[in-house]
């Protein structure tokens, strides 16, 4: 390789972009979640529009989401994961324990009230101390409340990507929402527009393959009623250079 190829691919992964050469970067664990809104005849779920300046999928339609930080599990909650919740979570191998079980949820709550300003919480018996990310919960009076998530699928991006994660994709219904942030969403933030879209609309044709295939597997779950955590949970990776799909057990 040139030193000018050299310059070129290190200039690539320094602008954060995608990279097809790095195989042995082990995935980080993340979580996406998406709201659905049910209460038209089409369900409705919310994407954010990204910046066009930002690097990373620039104008593009997104779901929040992120990686885990390291403190998830230590933040208090109105109520607990469920025990179904937990053991699809700890489908696959190696088993997930219950501590990164509630990291996963955790981190999912948390980043769609940083990127969006909704916040799924509870009023709080007892006032806790929350900063950071959590302050907004704690201006409500809220603790965050994963008891009603489910786990739609799970991820993991393709080897020699310069950055890889082990993705936790998550829904909730949109009247889990009890508290709203003003101001997160403006002109100059890492999202500068809320939607909320109908399942099939234009808008979803344009995300990443691997949401489209999550969403479709979301759709393929409303369309046989309420959602339930005995239905299988497919799980997205892939061998051999090709992408594979199994279900989690």
């Amino acid at each position: 390789m040139t030193d000018t190829s050299q310059a070129a691919d290190k200039a690539k992964i320094h602008e954060g972009k995608e990279a097809d050469h790095h195989p042995y970067f082990r995935p980080r664990d993340a979580a996406t979640l998406i709201l659905v809104d049910r209460s038209g005849a089409i369900p409705k779920v919310l994407v954010g529009k990204r910046h066009d300046k930002v690097v990373f999928m620039p104008g593009k339609f997104v779901f929040p989401g992120g990686r885990v930080d390291k403190d998830d599990y230590r933040v208090p909650c109105a109520a607990p994961i469920t025990a179904e919740l937990e053991a699809n979570l700890a489908k696959g191998s190696p088993k997930t324990p219950a501590s990164r079980a509630k990291s996963l949820a955790i981190a999912a709550i948390r980043e769609a009230c940083e990127e969006t300003g909704l916040c799924l919480g509870r009023k709080a018996e007892v006032k806790a101390k929350l900063e950071g990310a959590w302050k907004p919960f704690a201006d409500a009076g809220l603790l965050p409340d994963p008891s009603s998530l489910f786990l739609i699928a799970r991820a993991i991006t393709p080897p020699g990507r310069v950055k890889r994660f082990d993705t936790r994709f998550f829904t909730a219904d949109a009247s889990a929402i009890a508290h709203r942030v003003d101001g997160v969403i403006h002109a100059d933030a890492e999202l500068v527009e809320l939607v909320w879209v109908e399942l099939g609309s234009k808008p979803l044709a344009d995300l990443h393959p691997m949401t489209r295939n999550v969403l479709n597997e979301l759709d393929a779950r409303l369309a046989t009623g309420p959602l339930r955590h005995d239905a299988p949970v497919p799980f997205f990776h892939f061998y051999g250079g090709k992408m594979q799909k199994d279900i989690l057990s």
